[in-house]
């Protein structure tokens, strides 16, 4: 039990970024700081709500006295130290692997990374255009979400959403190293097949929609999705009494997917399939 878990308050640690001081309660990461004090660092690996990966390194910072740029997602804010997050170096780097992500995968329903690729200067086609995934189709072997692996940048979050920090179905892992690494079910089978419980909370983590509701994808298939007609309205789900938040997206008077609160005490983001999936009978005429 720690002191937080007591209700002990934590001490503040005062620290710099880009020249402001910035005090945070003790064990918050430099992204804490930043996000805190209104400073954007882009990010796609990270999830508020599982554990950091560290392997997009978009977050990449500047420490003060540090050999090599840190990840802001996962390093401890301390005393004394000094960020930098706008840097030469770091604009540099965030540049260049936004170029090798956006030349090796299909980032357009990627949400932020067209504005940070403006905001950087990133050439992605210069790498040419071998540099890319090859070609693969998405997998629709089901009716509740789809697997488009063209997208994929491997962040991990699916995995540790389905595996050890959430769902522990482990349904999905990590198949393959170096360039043939992939997320893929268990010897690859369908997911009907597999030990997937279709909760979803693997498409409510995945930043980059490699991983999306079937109904979202056929909208975005046939040119009908647009999030700037949605609605979002949050409820409480009746399937049974344990009391789950849903924030229902309605676009033309039809829900269109289902998410969760991450701030919720009860969910924490996370569902299970009749809460994720089980709206269809709500707009069945």
């Amino acid at each position: 039990m720690t002191l937080v878990d007591i209700g002990i308050p934590r001490r503040l640690v005062e620290f710099t970024v880009d020249g402001s001081t910035v005090r945070v309660p003790e064990g918050s990461t430099i992204l804490d700081a930043c996000t805190a004090a209104g400073k954007e660092i882009p990010t796609l690996c990270y999830g508020d709500t599982l554990e950091p990966a560290n392997a997009c390194r978009v977050c990449m910072v500047e420490v003060e006295g540090s050999r090599t740029l840190v990840p802001s997602c996962s390093r401890k804010a301390e005393p004394g130290m000094v960020v930098r997050t706008d840097s030469e170096r770091t604009r540099t780097s965030r540049k260049v692997v936004l170029e090798l992500l956006a030349s090796a995968t299909d980032l357009s329903t990627t949400p932020g990374v067209a504005e940070w690729m403006d905001a950087t200067g990133a050439d992605p086609s210069r790498f040419g255009p071998d540099a890319a995934t090859v070609a693969q189709p998405a997998i629709v072997d089901n009716e509740l979400y789809v697997r488009d692996y063209g997208k994929c940048i491997l962040c991990y979050k699916c995995v540790d959403a389905c595996g050890d920090q959430w769902q522990n179905s482990f349904a999905i892992s990590v198949a393959g190293r170096g360039f043939d690494a992939r997320i893929s079910t268990e010897f690859s089978n369908p997911l009907p097949d597999s030990a997937c419980v279709y909760c979803g909370n693997c498409v409510e983590v995945c930043p980059t929609g490699a991983l999306s509701f079937k109904r979202e994808y056929d909208k975005r298939a046939d040119g009908s999705w647009d999030e700037s007609r949605q609605q979002e309205t949050t409820t409480v789900c009746t399937f049974c009494g344990v009391g789950c938040n849903l924030t229902l997206h309605v676009q033309d008077n039809e829900i269109v997917k289902v998410t969760s609160p991450h701030d919720s005490s009860v969910t924490h983001g996370n569902l299970c399939i009749k809460g994720r999936f089980g709206w269809q009978h709500v707009q069945n005429r």
